[in-house]
């Protein structure tokens, strides 16, 4: 991040503690571009993403007496805020009621192999979301950020401040549940 926007921010959120609405939307047009790409790379649905970014800024508002910049920088600290409620919006099984089947079949994409397993047959879709509709939150989450997001199991246990051989566990049981589930 460029060093004279940095300080523009640092500048900014002081300001916005004291109730300062120009400040805010300064903050807003120099950071939501960024906080929505985000929220839309995590969350994979720009009404949802939309949603999500309006409370972080919101909270931003109400929040932003509490900013400390001895312990991070701005945007790291909005970030945080971003990626929080995210989690939050995929831990709530909010995620199974925003993904729509076609959706989520874009969220797998199809293989040659896929295909002569049948994979894109809007039925065998059916099933899979089912079954991982009855994975555990963790499991549900797990999946998510590591095969939908590509993060690695070392990566999923920082974001979720869990030790990385609960991720393994609940990756590997999760897996086991769907290979049985949907009948591989």
């Amino acid at each position: 991040m460029d060093n004279r926007l940095a300080e523009r921010l640092d500048n900014l959120l002081p300001a916005i503690a004291k109730g300062d609405r120009r400040a805010f939307e300064q903050l807003y047009r120099l950071t939501s571009p960024h906080l929505f790409a985000l929220a839309l790379r995590m969350l994979r649905q720009q009404g949802w993403a939309e949603e999500v970014l309006h409370d972080c800024y919101l909270t931003i508002w109400n929040r932003a007496a509490s900013y400390d910049a001895a312990l991070s920088a701005p945007m790291t600290w909005m970030t945080h805020i971003v990626r929080n409620r995210c989690i939050d919006g995929l831990r709530s099984g909010q995620a199974r009621l925003m993904l729509e089947a076609e959706e989520f079949s874009d969220l797998l994409p199809i293989t040659s192999e896929d295909e002569q397993n049948n994979w894109h047959d809007p039925a065998q879709a059916d099933r899979l979301r089912h079954c991982i509709g009855h994975l555990s939150s963790e499991q549900q989450q797990s999946i998510t950020l590591a095969y939908y997001q590509g993060m690695s199991h070392s990566d999923i246990a920082a974001w979720l401040q869990q030790p990385v051989g609960s991720v393994k566990s609940w990756i590997r049981r999760a897996l086991e549940h769907l290979r049985e589930c949907v009948g591989l």
